[in-house]
């Protein structure tokens, strides 16, 4: 019988990563805040995604809203599988660029760990209460990196947490890996959550912009696959990730119908003032009860949306002896 080549796992890492684009980042060497030896048989890259997956902050994200709260139905998406969807998206973009795949991967599955229950309103109340009660703010790229830095100590290297941190935000990560999630981050959302809004009645396709659905597609995967041709495209051509004009603003125009519509539209208005008292309720126990904003801010956020409501109907209920 043959035998398997007597090369280090490393070596034949480093050989198939000639053949990546010269723009691509390398698995080695991996730096990590605190050095430890390296795998014999999974890449740096890989070890970070394996232990995202392993994380208590990921299994959570199954019970967290991406839109809409505590849906009846089984199909609607959950913070999880919006995790999911945008890292197929954007291993997909990196494979196709001739990118770090492992890299981009790490990234996407972490990049919302950090994310507190109730989508975008949880963020927005959180937020308002901290400034309220201690002039800081909350923003959930920067509590993601908290998590996996601090609460979950995964000593991650610095290209994974340097593009968790800044998948949104003013500045770009420094790498193409991180730039495709950053992107791919908003392909998935914006998609996902029209099939969503539809599911739910609070769109019809009728009410779709017209021009923007003819020229992106009317369907959830004909939109995606028009935003990542055009995408890959004008990325390779730039050496960066980018856009084309037309079809890039499409998009942010649609984003904008989605937020008018949909993030802040009627539906989830109704919603608002009950979760705004509820997390307000939580937040000002917390802070009176623990005294320390830090903590306030890795309990509440950490919590999903069920621990959230089941934690106020114990402060608010009364308690049979």
């Amino acid at each position: 019988m043959a035998q398997l080549a007597r090369t280090s796992f490393r070596e034949r890492i480093e050989r198939l990563e000639e053949f990546l684009s010269p723009l691509a980042t390398r698995s080695y060497p991996a730096v990590r805040e605190e050095p430890e030896p390296e795998s014999d048989h999974r890449a740096p890259f890989q070890r970070d995604r394996d232990r995202i997956v392993h994380s208590k902050a990921f299994r959570r994200l199954k019970h967290k809203t991406q839109v809409f709260i505590a849906p009846e139905g089984d199909h609607y998406r959950t913070r999880l599988t919006h995790t999911l969807e945008a890292c197929g998206i954007a291993r997909g973009v990196a494979r196709a660029l001739g990118l770090n795949e492992d890299l981009t991967e790490a990234i996407g599955l972490g990049h919302d760990l950090g994310h507190p229950p109730f989508g975008h309103t949880g963020e927005a109340v959180l937020d308002a209460c901290l400034r309220e009660r201690w002039g800081s703010g909350f923003r959930h790229n920067e509590h993601s990196l908290r998590v996996v830095e601090k609460i979950e100590r995964l000593n991650l290297t610095a290209p994974v947490r340097e593009g968790i941190l800044r998948h949104t935000g003013p500045e770009p990560p420094d790498t193409l890996e991180g730039r495709i999630v950053r992107l791919v981050d908003r392909v998935a959302y914006i998609n996902h959550d029209i099939d969503d809004a539809i599911r739910a009645g609070v769109l019809r396709f009728e009410d779709l912009p017209r021009a923007e659905i003819e020229l992106l597609g009317a369907t959830g995967s004909d939109r995606i696959e028009t935003l990542v041709v055009d995408l890959l495209r004008h990325s390779e051509e730039a050496a960066d990730i980018v856009q084309g004009e037309e079809v890039g603003a499409a998009m942010l125009r649609l984003r904008e119908f989605m937020f008018e519509r949909v993030y802040l539209g009627v539906a989830a208005q109704r919603e608002r003032p009950r979760i705004e008292r509820m997390l307000r309720a939580l937040f000002d126990h917390y802070a009176d009860e623990l005294g320390d904003e830090q903590q306030v801010v890795d309990w509440l956020a950490g919590m999903t949306d069920r621990y959230a409501i089941r934690e106020f109907e114990n402060l608010s209920v009364p308690q049979g002896f």
